[in-house]
C-alpha cells in the first residue's frame, strides 16, 4: 500500500507517468484541435445526413464527447459504433470517423474498409499503424496525432483532433472559445489535483480515500453526467485495475435503484458526478436516489463539474476522475500504466 499523501512514493510507483499524462490533458487539448483544423482531404459536408464514429477502448471515448457535444452544434445524428460491424445505414451521405489511436485496432480497421468499399465520407484520427497507411495511400480526411501514449491518456488529441477536423470541414461551428475556457479549467484543475497536494485539499485523492477497498459505482445526469460516468469507469478499470460500474439518471431510477435494498450498498462506493447545466427534472432525482443507496450502506461522494461550457465541464470531470482513478491504483501498489489483461487477450486471439 501506498499512502496518498506520500509524493515521492505515488511517483516511484508510477515509473511510466501516467500522472504526468493525466496533467498534460489542457496541452493535448490545444494540441489536438490545432492538428484536426489542418487536417487534409477533408470530406464535404454538402448533404451529409449522419455520423458515424468508429472506434473501441480509450479510442472510442472520443466518439462519446463528440456525440453529447454535437447534439448542440450539429444538425445531424451522431451514433459511436463499437463494433467490426458497419451498420447498413452508412452510405456516401454519412461521414464515418475512424479513431484508433495506435492505427492497429481490428474493429476500428474492418469498419474503415467497409466504408472505403461503400464510398462514405471518411476522417480517420491516428498517430499511425496499419490506419495510418491506409488513409495516406487512399489520400483520405485524416488528423494525424503524436504517438507514445496509451491510448486512453490521448483522448484531448483523439476529441479535440476529431473538433477541429469537423470544424475545418464546416460540419461544426468554431470551437475555440470553448476550448481555451476548457484548457485553462483543465490548467487550474491540473494543478490542483496534483500528487504534491494533500488529500485535505486534493478532490481526486479524496475520491480514491472513499474508494479504497470498495467498488466504485458513478452516476451522472444523461448527457455530460452520463458520458464522464462511463469514463470514469473505464479508467477504474484500466488504471486502477478494479471492477466499476457506471449509470445515468433518469433511466437508473427504472431499475438500477431497486437493487440498493437493505444492506446490499456494504463494499460499493457512489461516485456522483454533477454540473450545473443538469435539466432541474433529472436533478431533483439525486438527492432521492442517493438516500436510497446511502440507505443500503453504499459510501458516497459528489463531484461538481467546473466551467460554463459544456466543453469544459465535461472534460473537468474526466481530469477529477483520470487522476482519482490513478491515484486509487497506485494506493493498492499497483502502476497505472501497462493493461496486462488486454495484452494477454490480444496475444491469444492472435493465436492460430
Amino acid at each position: 500500500m501506498i499512502l496518498l499523501d506520500d509524493e515521492r512514493a505515488l511517483r516511484a510507483g508510477d515509473p511510466s507517468g501516467m500522472l504526468g499524462a493525466v496533467a498534460g490533458l489542457p496541452g493535448q487539448c490545444r494540441e489536438g484541435y490545432e492538428l484536426g483544423l489542418i487536417a487534409p482531404d477533408l470530406p464535404s459536408a454538402e448533404g451529409l445526413e449522419n455520423v458515424a464514429f468508429c472506434g473501441m477502448g480509450g479510442s472510442a471515448v472520443a466518439g462519446d464527447v463528440l456525440r453529447v457535444l454535437a447534439a448542440t452544434r450539429l444538425g445531424v445524428p451522431v451514433q459511436v459504433i463499437r463494433s467490426p460491424d458497419l451498420p447498413e445505414w452508412c452510405q456516401p451521405h454519412t461521414l464515418v470517423v475512424v479513431s484508433s489511436y495506435s492505427g492497429d485496432t481490428a474493429e476500428a480497421l474492418a469498419c474503415f474498409e467497409e466504408a472505403v468499399r461503400r464510398g462514405c465520407r471518411i476522417v480517420s484520427v491516428t498517430s499511425g499503424g496499419e490506419l495510418g497507411c491506409r488513409v495516406e495511400e487512399l489520400a483520405l480526411g485524416r488528423v494525424l496525432v503524436r504517438g507514445g501514449l496509451q491510448p486512453r491518456a490521448a483522448l484531448g488529441l483523439l476529441t479535440l483532433g476529431t473538433l477541429g477536423a469537423l470544424e475545418a470541414a464546416g460540419l461544426v461551428p468554431p470551437v475555440r472559445e470553448d476550448l481555451e475556457e476548457c484548457a485553462r479549467e483543465l490548467e487550474a484543475l491540473a494543478a490542483q489535483l496534483a500528487p504534491g497536494l494533500p488529500t485535505s485539499v486534493n478532490v481526486a485523492k479524496q475520491v480514491a480515500d472513499v474508494v479504497g477497498e470498495r467498488v466504485p459505482v458513478i452516476w451522472g445526469a444523461e448527457g455530460i453526467g452520463a458520458v464522464a460516468a462511463a469514463r470514469w469507469k473505464t479508467q477504474m478499470n484500466e488504471n486502477a485495475k478494479v471492477p466499476a460500474f457506471a449509470a445515468a439518471l433518469p433511466e437508473l431510477d427504472h431499475n438500477e435503484v431497486v437493487g440498493w435494498s437493505r444492506d446490499r450498498g456494504h463494499g460499493f462506493a457512489l461516485l456522483v458526478l454533477r454540473h450545473e447545466g443538469e435539466r432541474q427534472d433529472v436533478a431533483a432525482r439525486f438527492a432521492l436516489s442517493i438516500a436510497i443507496a446511502e440507505g443500503a450502506g453504499v459510501r458516497t461522494q459528489e463531484v461538481w463539474a467546473r466551467g460554463r461550457s459544456a466543453l469544459a465541464r465535461l472534460f473537468s470531470l474526466v481530469i477529477v476522475g483520470d487522476f482519482a482513478s490513478t491515484y486509487l491504483g497506485l494506493s493498492h501498489g499497483i502502476d497505472p500504466w501497462p493493461v496486462e489483461a488486454i495484452t494477454r487477450l490480444k496475444e491469444a486471439l492472435a493465436q492460430p
